[in-house]
């Protein structure tokens, strides 16, 4: 392996981040659904050729998407090897979420990048589709049994062999969405972003040659290696658990838990998740790659020094039980897999605060809060919208938590209410932050929201929620209060009603004129709420983000005297 000296490294890593970054940026700009192009549910990166681990992943993508990504390369490494026919020009698709992770609809292409003949690396591109099927517009249904209902399942097949784009692929792709024209141009969007990274590739080998990229991209992985353990030194050795839980599985309610424990011994770690609830019949399982890639986004929060590399990973160990709902068997369902990796965050989060609490913040809302609202135009054109929705973030050691962030699984956006009303028949009635949200604390967390949504069709509209939070609420650290529970509701001729299960339900049936509202959770508190400056909740209740009520009741009565 030749040797490569430190700035070059650098220049090359850098180099290779912006490839990421390009793809990344081209498909935002010509995917057709808004979950894309305003949201960014999307990633792009470079995997190694043998293994299919992250080498590099662009920034403006999921998290989540460096370690599942790897688990979808490795998918297609295999099938290449078994049918014995990759090709420089062959591209692969899928979206079978027991091999690839996260959900039915992240549709995953993997494209094999050959130099002078030779197998070179992997790039791969994932973008969550508008529709893809199932029993529910836009895939989120919560009371799914197996994954048939949520969505289409696609194992790995070849979309192009030798650059020939299979057309009967794209056929029974186009075939089973409700929205083939947005799934049309996601997909031409994605292969774009494909088109691109080789191109950037090929540029940069020109350049530095296939040797010296190759040694770099090797450096890279044991650089974040070192880079984690000598982390991990740094840090008391000793074992700390945390649990906490889902409101349901959108079938039964009853909750379920969440357990981990956390081990450090030198410049190693264990994350044990043995004690988690067994599989479920709803679709709050995730498959194991899942499980993976969300111990690493939560390592990730810890340590945000740390670069996308699978390098990271290898002195963790992730310990995840057979029989979990954390290690979910094909074909149970997972289309809500948002919901339980954000209480795995939780956990880590918590449990972590234990061994070394100026690493952590409280915990966040913890819930996407997916909304379809579907329906037919008078002309009879199908029409599905659906978005995920903000809340507060946790306070951290030294600030009070964002107001109204998106969840901290991802780099994604909030889909602006203008594209929204512009793009679907509905008006945002509100959209607001939500006074008395947040958790108590010496730094209290950021403010959940509200948002209030009139259907304007007049052929009326049904309406499904993915949720969490409406039983559990979030939890605050070293001290710090809970956040609000999260509260759906949606107007029917009798008033406004609530689901039976508090955060999940499908087939709400709204006429023209009635609305949803969602007033989403806050933030956990950090710190306890007796050091508070009295200033800082004066200021909280002048600005409306804090009654006076709830102000003398979590901080006492010192904040009336400083604000006056």
């Amino acid at each position: 392996m030749t040797e490569i000296d430190p700035i070059t490294l650098s220049v090359l890593a850098g180099r290779m981040e912006q490839i990421a970054d390009e793809m990344d940026a081209a498909l935002f700009r010509a995917a057709f659904n808004p979950i894309i192009a305003e949201a960014h549910d999307a990633s792009h990166g470079l995997y190694h050729r043998d293994t299919g681990d992250t080498l590099v992943q662009g920034k403006s993508g999921l998290p989540i998407f460096v370690g599942v990504m790897s688990f979808a390369v490795k998918a297609v490494i295999e099938k290449a090897a078994r049918d014995g026919d990759l090709q420089d020009g062959d591209i692969y698709i899928f979206n079978d979420c027991h091999i690839g992770g996260t959900h039915l609809s992240d549709m995953r292409l993997v494209r094999p990048y050959f130099r002078d003949g030779a197998l070179f690396c992997y790039l791969a591109s994932v973008g969550h589709w508008h529709d893809v099927g199932g029993a529910v517009p836009g895939n989120y249904n919560p009371a799914a049994t197996e994954v048939f209902q949520e969505a289409f399942v696609l194992p790995p097949v070849k979309l192009a062999r030798a650059g020939v784009l299979q057309q009967d692929i794209v056929d029974i792709l186009l075939r089973n969405t409700r929205l083939p024209q947005s799934a049309q141009g996601d997909l031409n969007g994605q292969l774009g972003a494909l088109d691109l990274g080789v191109r950037r590739m090929d540029e940069m080998l020109d350049e530095y040659g296939a040797e010296t990229v190759a040694a770099a991209l090797e450096a890279l992985g044991h650089r974040a290696e070192a880079l984690m353990r000598g982390e991990l030194a740094e840090l008391p050795d000793g074992r700390w658990e945390a649990e906490d839980f889902l409101d349901n599985d959108g079938i039964t309610d009853t909750p379920l838990k969440i357990k981990v424990a956390l081990e450090i011994a030198g410049d190693r770690m264990v994350l044990d998740f043995t004690g988690s609830s067994p599989q479920c019949a709803g679709p709050v399982n995730i498959a194991l790659p899942t499980t993976v890639a969300t111990a690493y986004v939560a390592i990730k929060h810890i340590f945000p020094m740390l670069p996308a590399n699978a390098g990271v990973m290898r002195p963790i160990d992730v310990v995840v039980p057979e029989g979990s709902l954390l290690a979910a068997q094909f074909p149970a369902p997972t289309g809500g897999y948002t919901e339980t990796i954000l209480r795995m965050i939780d956990v880590v989060f918590s449990a972590f605060a234990q061994a070394a609490p100026g690493r952590v913040v409280a915990n966040a809302y913890g819930t996407i809060n997916a909304l379809s609202l579907a329906g037919r135009r008078k002309d009879g054109r199908p029409w599905v919208m659906f978005s995920f929705y903000g809340g507060g973030h946790g306070g951290s050691p030294e600030s009070d938590g964002l107001n109204h962030g998106n969840a901290p699984i991802s780099t994604a956006t909030i889909p602006p209410m203008e594209i929204l009303e512009a793009a679907y028949p509905v008006m945002f009635r509100q959209w607001a932050l939500r006074p008395d949200s947040a958790g108590a604390g010496a730094h209290r967390g950021g403010m959940g929201a509200v948002y209030e949504i009139e259907v304007l069709e007049e052929n009326g509209a049904e309406g499904f929620l993915f949720g969490e939070r409406g039983r559990f609420a979030p939890k605050g650290i070293a001290g710090g209060g809970d956040a609000a529970l999260n509260i759906f509701s949606f107007e029917q001729d009798s008033g406004w009603e609530h689901p039976p299960l508090a955060s999940k339900m499908r087939g709400i049936k709204l006429r023209q004129g009635q609305a949803v509202r969602l007033e989403t959770p806050g933030g956990g508190g950090y710190g306890t709420a007796a050091t508070r400056d009295a200033r800082a909740v004066a200021r909280d209740v002048a600005r409306g983000l804090l009654t006076a009520e709830t102000a003398d009741r979590d901080y006492g009565t010192d904040w009336r005297e400083a604000g006056a």
